[in-house]
C-alpha cells in the first residue's frame, strides 16, 4: 500500500511511500495530509469473515486484520503481537475491549430504531483517544528499534489526545514527547491527567489561547523542513495516518455487535441484504468520525455518519451549507464539551480530498490558499457537495450546555447510564436522525468523571472515579508555560533535545 498527500498533483508518479515512512512523518511536506492510494474494498464474504474473527478471537485479531489491508511493510507476525499486546483486558479493562450498551426504552413505537452507546473510554486514560494512541506507542517504539533511531513527538490537544499520547509513550524507547494545550481550558481532571506525569521522556507546554493556537504551531514546526529533519519531529494527532486507521477497526466491531450474522443458507448475502446501521459522532477535529468516514469507503454498511458539534459548529455549517468559515481563537467558545472547542478540523481535508476526486492542486488551493488568506472557502455550487449525503452519508447537528445537560440528566433518568457531555452532544443529535429499523450507535468517547462539574450541574452529584485516579488533582505539576509562538515552541524543543 502507498500513500500519499491530499495536496499531491495528480502527474507526480513518485509520491507513493509506505506505512512505516509515514508513521514517523506524520504531516506531508507540502502541508497536506497522508491518504492511502485507495481504500481496500470489502466484499460480503470477507465481512463474514471478519465477525467469526471478532466474536471467537477478540478485538485484536480484528484489528490485525483490518491493519493488514494498509500495512505491508511490518512482517504480519510482528503486526500481529502488536495488536496482541495492545488490546487486551489488563489494559482496556473488557475483553470485549469496546463493549455496546442499548438504551432500552419501553416507550419506543414499535420497528422504532435500537440505540446503543459503544464504550470505546475504558483505557489507562478514560478517554476515546486510547484506542488508536494506545497502537502507536507499540508502532512507534518498534518501527524506531528496527531503525536504531529516536523521534521527538509534538502534538495538541484540546483535552484527551495529549493524556493519552503521553500514557501510551511514557517510557517507550527513543521517544520523547512535547505536548501543547490551551492554558485553562481543559478540565481540572484533564490538567491532572497530564501535568501530573513526571516522566523524564514527557514535556506539557500550556500555551497562552485556544486549542487552534496550540494546532497552528504544530503545523508551523512540521512545515518547517529543516528544523523537523534536524530534530526528528513526529506527530501523534490525527493528522497522522496511523491514528485514523487504528480507529476503523472499531466502527467494525460496533456493526458486529449490533447487527445479526447472516442466516447460514450456503449462499453469501448480496450488499444490498446485508443490515445497515448508522453512527453518531461527537467531532471537533473531525478524526474520529473521518475513520468512520474509511469504513464506510471499504464497505462497511453505513446507513448515516450523523456529525455533532456543540457551539463551535464550523463542521455542522460546511455540512448545511457548503460554507467551510475557521473561526478566530476570539469567537472560539469556551463550552462543556471542551475537548470540542476546535474551528480547524484538521482531518476534514481527507474528506474533502475524496469529496473533490483527490484533486491536489484544488486541495493546496482550498487549504493552503483560501484558508490563509479569507479563513474560508465555499463548496456550495460545486455538484460533488451534494453527495456529501446521498454518497457519502453524511448529515449534521449541534449541542448546546441546555442540550448537554438535558440529555445527561434524560439518559440516567430513563436508562440509569451516565454519560459525559461530548457523549451527550452526539447522543442529542442522533435523536434527531433515527430511522427505522437502523440501529444507531452512538461512540462513548470520554467517561465522565473527566468532566465532573457539568455532572454536578445536571445531577448535583459527582461521578464515580476510577481507584487510580483518587486524589489526582492534588499531585505534583510539571508544565511549562509560554505565549503562542513558534519559535519560542522551538526553542523549547531544542532546548530539551541536548
Amino acid at each position: 500500500m502507498k500513500y500519499r498527500s491530499t495536496r499531491a498533483r495528480a502527474d507526480d508518479l513518485t509520491a507513493g511511500k509506505r506505512f512505516c515512512e509515514i508513521l514517523l512523518e506524520g504531516l506531508a511536506p507540502d502541508g497536506g495530509l497522508y491518504l492511502p492510494a485507495h481504500y481496500p474494498q470489502l466484499d460480503e464474504a470477507t465481512l463474514g469473515r471478519w465477525r467469526t474473527i471478532y466474536q471467537e478471537q477478540g478485538y485484536a485479531a480484528l484489528a490485525f486484520e483490518v491493519l493488514s489491508l494498509y500495512i505491508d511493510d511490518i512482517e504480519p507476525g510482528d503486526l500481529k503481537a502488536i495488536c496482541d499486546r495492545t488490546y487486551t483486558k489488563a489494559i482496556f479493562g473488557t475483553p470485549e475491549i469496546v463493549p455496546l450498551t442499548r438504551l432500552e426504552d419501553s416507550r419506543a413505537a414499535p420497528g422504532a430504531a435500537p440505540v446503543y452507546l459503544e464504550a470505546l473510554s475504558n483505557g489507562p486514560t478514560l478517554a476515546f483517544k486510547d484506542m488508536a494512541m494506545q497502537l502507536l506507542g507499540n508502532l512507534f517504539e518498534y518501527e524506531l528499534a528496527r531503525r536504531g533511531e529516536q523521534l521527538n513527538i509534538l502534538g495538541a490537544t484540546s483535552g484527551d489526545t495529549g493524556s493519552a499520547a503521553e500514557y501510551a509513550m511514557r517510557g517507550k524507547k527513543g521517544v520523547r514527547v512535547f505536548m501543547t494545550s490551551p492554558f485553562g481550558r481543559m478540565s481540572p481532571f484533564q490538567q491532572a491527567q497530564m501535568f501530573s506525569l513526571q516522566d523524564d521522556n514527557i514535556h506539557n507546554i500550556a500555551v497562552e489561547g485556544v486549542f487552534d493556537d496550540c494546532q497552528d504551531m504544530v503545523k508551523a514546526v512540521s512545515n518547517d523542513l529543516e528544523f523537523k529533519r534536524r530534530y526528528r519531529i513526529g506527530t501523534v494527532n490525527s493528522i497522522n495516518w496511523a491514528r485514523l486507521m487504528a480507529q476503523v477497526v472499531y466502527y467494525f466491531a460496533g456493526y458486529f455487535q449490533a447487527t445479526p450474522a447472516a442466516p447460514a443458507t450456503g449462499a453469501s448475502p448480496s450488499a444490498a441484504t446485508l443490515p445497515k446501521v448508522s453512527f453518531a459522532v461527537p467531532s471537533g477535529n473531525f478524526g474520529n468520525v473521518c475513520a468512520g468516514h474509511i469504513a464506510r469507503m471499504m464497505g462497511l454498511p453505513i446507513e448515516t455518519l450523523v456529525l455533532a458539534t456543540n457551539e463551535n459548529d464550523v463542521l455542522d455549517e460546511f455540512f448545511r451549507t457548503g460554507v467551510y468559515r475557521v473561526r478566530s481563537s476570539a469567537d472560539t467558545h469556551e463550552t462543556s464539551s471542551p475537548s470540542m472547542d476546535i474551528s480547524k478540523a484538521s482531518n476534514f481535508e481527507r474528506f474533502v480530498s475524496d469529496l473533490l476526486g483527490r484533486d491536489g492542486a484544488r486541495l493546496k488551493d482550498l487549504f493552503g490558499t483560501a484558508l490563509a488568506q479569507t479563513g474560508r472557502f465555499d463548496l456550495s455550487p460545486d455538484p460533488a457537495f451534494r453527495q456529501a449525503a446521498s454518497r457519502y452519508g453524511f448529515i449534521s447537528g449541534k449541542s448546546s450546555h441546555a442540550d448537554r445537560l438535558n440529555t445527561i440528566r434524560a439518559t440516567f433518568e430513563r436508562f440509569g447510564v451516565l454519560i459525559d457531555p461530548h457523549t451527550a452532544d452526539a447522543l442529542k443529535v442522533a435523536y434527531e436522525h433515527l430511522r427505522p429499523g437502523v440501529p444507531m450507535i452512538v461512540l462513548e468517547t470520554a467517561l465522565p468523571i473527566k468532566f465532573a462539574a457539568t455532572i454536578v450541574e445536571a445531577l448535583g452529584r459527582e461521578p464515580d472515579r476510577p481507584a487510580q485516579f483518587q486524589g489526582i488533582e492534588a499531585l505534583p505539576k510539571r508544565v511549562a508555560r509560554m505565549t503562542a509562538d513558534v519559535d519560542a515552541i522551538k526553542a523549547y524543543i531544542a532546548l530539551h533535545c541536548r
